[in-house]
């Protein structure tokens, strides 16, 4: 795993060979946050990034200026690698929890982040539901942006909060932003 840009720049992590997640590609990563620097200032910005897996996103977050970034990740072996990273950088702007998404964003009600990224599964059943469950959870604040990569197969362009698609190799993002009236 390699961040990218920003301070923790060109920092790479070996990924353990057992993990079973599948990491953003690093061509993707670079893409999708040129296209974000035009879109965002990180710096004073809360995120949040679900289904994190190695945690790539989270740490580039870090490393371009986040103010604050946490991590929902549920694998055992994935969040020791996520919290073995985050004590490596010694930044103390960064919160993993351990956990299901879909019960952290039903329950975590007090919190809100200006940019919300999801990575999950292909495979997942409830990925045609995840923007709606989102946008629904209250923990993106208006005018926040909310990311989700994806295969080919989904088509999130008529939700209201759409925004826009990005499609690098076989990788997809769909972007979403709303305001308080869309929700």
């Amino acid at each position: 795993m390699r961040i990218i840009s920003g301070k923790y720049g060109r920092r790479r992590f070996r990924v353990p060979a057992s993990f079973v997640a599948r990491p953003t590609t690093d061509f993707a990563k670079e893409n999708l946050f040129n296209v974000l620097e035009n879109l965002v200032a990180w710096e004073d910005m809360d995120a949040l990034d679900l289904f994190a897996g190695t945690g790539s996103i989270s740490f580039e977050l870090l490393s371009r200026g986040c103010r604050s970034v946490t991590a929902v990740e549920s694998h055992g072996a994935h969040a020791t690698f996520i919290s073995n990273v985050a004590q490596a950088l010694k930044t103390e702007h960064f919160s993993l929890i351990k956990g299901d998404v879909f019960r952290y964003l039903h329950s975590a009600r007090r919190l809100s982040f200006d940019f919300i990224f999801a990575d999950p599964p292909y495979a997942l059943k409830e990925l045609p539901e995840l923007p709606q469950c989102v946008m629904r959870s209250g923990l993106l604040r208006p005018e926040g942006m909310f990311v989700l990569e994806h295969p080919k197969t989904c088509d999130f362009s008529t939700h209201p909060c759409f925004l826009q698609k990005r499609v690098y190799g076989a990788v997809n993002f769909s972007v979403f932003c709303c305001d308080e009236a869309s929700r």
